[in-house]
């Protein structure tokens, strides 16, 4: 589309929505606000650069494809995510794993790493205008081949772990301070057991204890937020999960921590959206990893279905956009990685502004007076406003390709970049 049908499609749009009361441009200027968290390894397909030609193991977490221009080295990820962010509106954050440190081709164990193997990263996230989130990794290692980390019934097994996500939250801290913004710390962990168990609680109960230890130690909030990410199963965790959604949400509630809601963790019936509510009661903020599992945690690239629509309108209608933090949590082998990052985050940014330009007051006033055919068929009638005509203008004004383009751009990093990298 040229700027001037960009402009003339915007105006018979925002004329539209202004007849149910909806000011577009207070709600581009709200969406300016939104920061995503991209996750790092949808760059190298959750491999890291530990040691040469790392790949993804265990974990009961499964990439496929193999799709050729992936990231091979620190340089050509960050290359990568440089066109990334070159493609999407506003300023956004940057995921880390601690596998995605920069070891100088030594062998540093989880329970050695340290700060300075992310001041690369720091230094690139200033030089970008980003912010960091961190996550401990605990798996793709031989000591969570047995399918227990921080709840193992191996004392050593678990002290090396405690170890591990006690430096990541100090990595973060330090992240969080040198950039000036909070990073969160997330973790996740993938304990469990493949067929019934007969003594779940004791590794619940090492789990709990082990979390005791990990958060004995305050950070400013300031600079460091700590999270916890349940799953309902796993490869290989198909009977039991230690970290459930119960014992993650009992233990962040009473010890002031984030609940992580990972929209592939639950059951697929299982609305994450009718969550927020609930949570918000309870928890001052929450994180969310948004994702589209297909018939199982898979991981997809996130689209613009259901779930996630319905996600982000329960977000704003609760008026919690300031209280969840939004991250990204899906990797596809199968496609040009480029166009993945940018699908599943310009996604989730469409259904934020989707449900900020919803005519909330009206709809509130027709629930409140009982009034519920109204509702109904105003719900029914605002989805089929000119919504794009408002993203493209967003985009157009946010100086990045409309959606009819930016795909030109990936085609061309990927024929003067990509296709020139060894598999």
């Amino acid at each position: 589309m040229t700027p001037a049908q960009i402009e003339e499609a915007y105006s018979i749009a925002k004329e539209r929505y202004g007849e149910y009361d909806v000011d577009t441009a207070e709600k581009m200027e709200q969406l300016k606000n939104i920061s995503v968290s991209l996750q790092c390894w949808q760059g190298d397909d959750v491999g890291g650069f530990e040691k040469p030609q790392a790949r993804l193991e265990g974990g009961g977490i499964q990439i496929t494809g193999n799709y050729p221009g992936k990231a091979n080295t620190i340089e050509e990820l960050r290359m990568d995510l440089e066109k990334v962010y070159s493609l999407l509106p506003a300023t956004h954050r940057l995921n880390l794993h601690a596998m995605y440190g920069e070891f100088g081709g030594k062998i540093v164990d989880r329970d050695e790493i340290e700060k300075q193997h992310f001041q690369g990263w720091i230094d690139w996230a200033k030089s970008q205008h980003l912010k960091l989130d961190f996550n401990a990794t605990c798996f793709s290692h031989p000591k969570a081949d047995a399918g227990f980390t921080l709840s193992s019934k191996d004392g050593e097994i678990r002290a090396f772990w405690i170890e591990h996500v006690r430096r990541c939250r100090e990595i973060s801290a330090f992240m969080g301070a040198e950039l000036d913004s909070p990073c969160i710390h997330n973790l996740w962990i993938p304990d469990g057991s493949k067929d019934i168990p007969v003594d779940r609680f004791t590794h619940r109960r090492l789990l709990k204890e082990s979390l005791d230890e990990i958060y004995s130690v305050d950070w400013d909030p300031a600079v460091l937020k700590d999270s916890l990410e349940s799953k309902l199963f796993g490869i290989g965790s198909e009977s039991f999960v230690v970290g459930s959604h119960e014992f993650y949400l009992g233990y962040a509630i009473a010890n002031n921590k984030m609940v992580c809601l990972d929209m592939g963790h639950f059951h697929p019936t299982e609305s994450v959206a009718d969550k927020i509510s609930a949570l918000l009661q309870f928890s001052d903020e929450l994180l969310l990893h948004v994702s589209r599992g297909v018939r199982w945690d898979s991981d997809h690239v996130v689209i613009f279905n259901d779930d996630v629509k319905n996600l982000f309108a329960e977000i704003i209608r609760s008026d919690a956009l300031h209280r969840v933090h939004v991250a990204l949590d899906f990797f596809d082998a199968g496609i040009n990685r480029i166009g993945a990052w940018v699908i599943g985050t310009r996604t989730a940014l469409k259904a934020v502004l989707l449900a900020l330009l919803e005519p909330r007051r009206r709809l509130l006033r027709f629930e409140e007076e009982g009034d519920f055919a109204s509702r109904l068929a105003l719900l029914e009638a605002i989805k089929t406003l000119p919504f794009g005509a408002v993203w493209d203008y967003y985009c157009a004004g946010m100086n990045v390709p409309t959606e009819t383009v930016w795909m030109d751009e990936v085609k061309k990093y990927e024929r003067n970049v990509l296709s020139k990298r060894s598999s």
